[in-house]
Parts: C-alpha cells; structure tokens; sequence
C-alpha cells in the first residue's frame, strides 16, 4: 500500500484527521511520539532553515532533501508536505512532485498565490487568474501516481472564495483548502460549495481563523486540521525562558531531570529521543501499519 493510498483512508476515516506542523528533524521526533501524521509547514521551515519570514524563499532542493530526511526516520508516519506554489513554474511544480513521490511523501499542497506570496494568515495575499492556477494543478495531478493533492486558494473576497472552492472540488485534486477562513459561519459555507471533497482547515496560533476543537471541526464537517505552528512557537517561547533563566542564574545550568519526568531535559533524555531514530531501534506506529 502507497503512502498516498494509507493518508487517503485515514482521511476517510470518521472524525477529523490532525498533522501537526514539524519544522526540523528534532520536532519531528518529539511530534512522532504523540501523533502519527505530520505536516511539513513552509512557515516552520522557513523560519527554521533559513531564519526567514514564510514569503517565498523556499528553495525546492532544500524542501525534498529534509523530506528524505523525514521520511527516512519516520516510515511509517503520514507526511503532508507544503510546496506552496509550486515553486511558481508549473513544470518545477511537477518535478517536485515525482521527486517528493518517489521519496515517500503522502500528499503535497498547492496554493494559487502569485508573487510575492505571502502567509496563508497574512495580509496582501494576491491569487492568480483561476485558469492559470487550474492548468498548473491540472499538470501536477497528470504528474502525481497515487500522492494525495491538496488543492489551496488564498482567495480573500467573499464571491472569489466560495467560487474557487467550488471549481477546486469539482477537479481531480483530493482535498480542498481554503486558507485564513476568517468564522465559523464561513467553514460551513465553504463545506456546502465544496459537496462530498474532504475538506482541510489551517489552524495557527494568531492567524485569522478561530481556534477550534477536533471535535468542533467534525461536527462542521472539516476532514483534515494541519496545526502549522505550535511547535516552532513552543521552542521560540522556550528558548527565550531558558536563556532568561541562564542569564539570571549567571551562566549556571539548571539541574537536568533525565529521568522521563517533567522537569529540565538533560543530555540523556535527549540522547534516548534521539537513538529511536537509528533503523534498528526504529518503531512503526500502529495505526500507520498496513
């Protein structure tokens, strides 16, 4: 069974389906312990590779090499990859596609912004013409084996966004995303123009849409919610407490709890994380086996 085929089902499955935004090799592996479908954010990677705002400044060599990475110490996880516009040409799209295929990805998701594209959840968004977008979708789905594609518009006025969901759903992509739905009452009118097509939900800390519950988005008929940030957020916020304590104790480390508990992670608690990537201690998550 593919690793599209194995996200398609889970996607089918009831209930809301999460992937939690990774960012590197190290929130990968702490993600992989608590969930076993994750999503490879361009914010996060962004942020974290580069030390860049999430503009456009992902190069697609530096994206499919850390996918590889991905996939090599996690096989048996679901990985949702953020490709933005394809890289803007339609047949790089299409290379990155078969490349990302090949190395294992699950599925990728393809927005219609133009450049200089912006954040789902930020202001100045821009969308190309939808026939310029459509054919670039259409070639990436001509390309894709059995990858699941997530079909996104960044649309922001009211008549474009209930339109281009609407002709999103009616292509052969596997999941419509609308980015930066602004209320509830707008996932349900973007739900009752989509019809039967999964749809996703993009949830980041201090974006524009509401935080909602697994639950809440079921019962709203969301299929997949991808958390692009939380952890990237929860590491910049911790950083900055751990140095303002190393600062404040003057230089003197804090004692370690290498014992799995709550306190300070020390070099042991770290090193056994890390051993459970090597591929003879390497698990398979139960609900990924098939």
């Amino acid at each position: 069974m593919t690793y599209g085929t194995k996200l398609r089902e889970r996607i089918a499955a009831p209930g809301t389906t999460p992937l939690i935004g990774v960012y590197d090799m190290y929130s990968a592996t702490i993600t992989a312990q608590h969930y076993d479908a994750m999503f490879v954010s361009g914010f996060g990677f962004a942020a974290s590779y580069y030390g860049l705002p999430d503009i456009g400044f992902i190069a697609w060599p530096d994206m499919m090499a850390f996918v590889q990475r991905l996939r090599g110490a996690f096989p048996g996880h679901h990985l949702l990859v953020d490709i933005d516009d394809g890289y803007v040409d339609p047949e790089v799209a299409c290379h990155v596609v078969e490349g990302l295929e090949r190395t294992g990805a699950s599925g990728v998701i393809i927005e219609d912004q133009k450049r200089p594209r912006r954040c789902g959840h930020a202001d100045g968004k821009q969308v190309l013409p939808l026939a310029d977008y459509l054919t670039k979708l259409d070639m990436v789905l001509a390309t894709r084996r059995d990858m699941v594609v997530v079909a996104r518009t960044d649309a922001t006025e009211e008549a474009d966004i209930l339109h281009r969901a609407e002709v999103l759903a009616a292509t052969d992509a596997d999941v419509v995303l609308v980015d930066g739905v602004r209320s509830v009452d707008w996932i349900r009118r973007i739900r009752g123009v989509v019809g039967d097509k999964p749809l996703l939900f993009n949830q980041i800390a201090g974006g524009k849409s509401p935080s909602l519950s697994l639950g809440e988005l079921t019962d709203l008929g969301v299929d997949i919610a991808i958390y692009s940030t939380p952890c990237l957020f929860a590491a910049h916020r911790a950083m900055h407490s751990a140095l303002t304590d190393l600062k404040r104790a003057d230089g003197r480390l804090p004692e370690a709890d290498d014992t799995g508990g709550v306190g300070v992670v020390g070099v042991r608690t770290a090193t056994r994380l890390l051993e459970g990537n090597l591929a003879r201690l390497r698990s398979v998550p139960e609900s990924a086996r098939g």
